[in-house]
């Protein structure tokens, strides 16, 4: 891809999550959320994987792209309804990424590329998918774990852990031990890591 494409499909990617209406505070600054959560993705990445290739940034850049136009109360409130959603919001994802790609006139092979892997398809299987995957993990126990802990019991917050953890790698599950959480976060951690044996 030439210099030129790449920067080009970040900056679009970055035009397009800069709409959402939706605001997550930081210090007391209000940012538009997909266009933070997209940073962090990128700026985790980079540190987890200084040689990401460029389809794999973009692809963690794109991971959550315009996700304020499919509200989750678009669905049944439970487990069926949740996985036609997050179904409905890859497609998403892949079709916007693909028509910026096409815009910046990525060959049909990368666009391929960057599709699957924000599919998320892979897992386990093809390296830059896990990685992708060990990055969506690392991004929400880093800055949204805690918030999410708040509004739960304990029963549910250990359960999405224990789920998360075994999404990883190792080498995801060694970075996510290198984070910094609250007393209460860490006791669950704990809890939920020694419940997996």
């Amino acid at each position: 891809m030439k210099p030129t494409q790449f920067e080009s499909a970040l900056a679009l990617i970055d035009k397009m999550n800069g709409e959402d209406p939706n605001t997550y505070e930081v210090y007391g600054i209000q940012y538009s959320k997909e266009l933070l959560y997209s940073e962090r993705m990128s700026r985790k990445l980079l540190q987890f994987n200084p040689l990401a290739s460029e389809a794999l940034q973009i692809s963690a850049r794109a991971q959550h792209l315009c996700r304020w136009k499919i509200p989750r109360n678009e669905y049944p409130m439970n487990r069926i309804g949740y996985l036609k959603w997050r179904e409905a919001l890859k497609r998403m994802h892949v079709d916007l990424t693909n028509q910026i790609l096409e815009r910046v006139g990525v060959e049909e092979d990368l666009k391929k590329r960057i599709g699957f892997l924000i599919s998320k398809k892979g897992i386990k299987k093809d390296e830059e998918s896990q990685c992708l995957e060990d990055i969506i993990c690392l991004v929400f126990l880093e800055y949204y774990f805690e918030e999410f802990a708040s509004k739960h019991p304990d029963s549910k917050v250990i359960d999405i852990l224990q789920k998360t953890w075994r999404k990883m790698s190792q080498k995801g599950q060694e970075a996510a031990l290198q984070l910094r959480f609250s007393a209460r976060g860490s006791d669950l951690i704990e809890r939920a890591l020694d419940s997996e044996g």
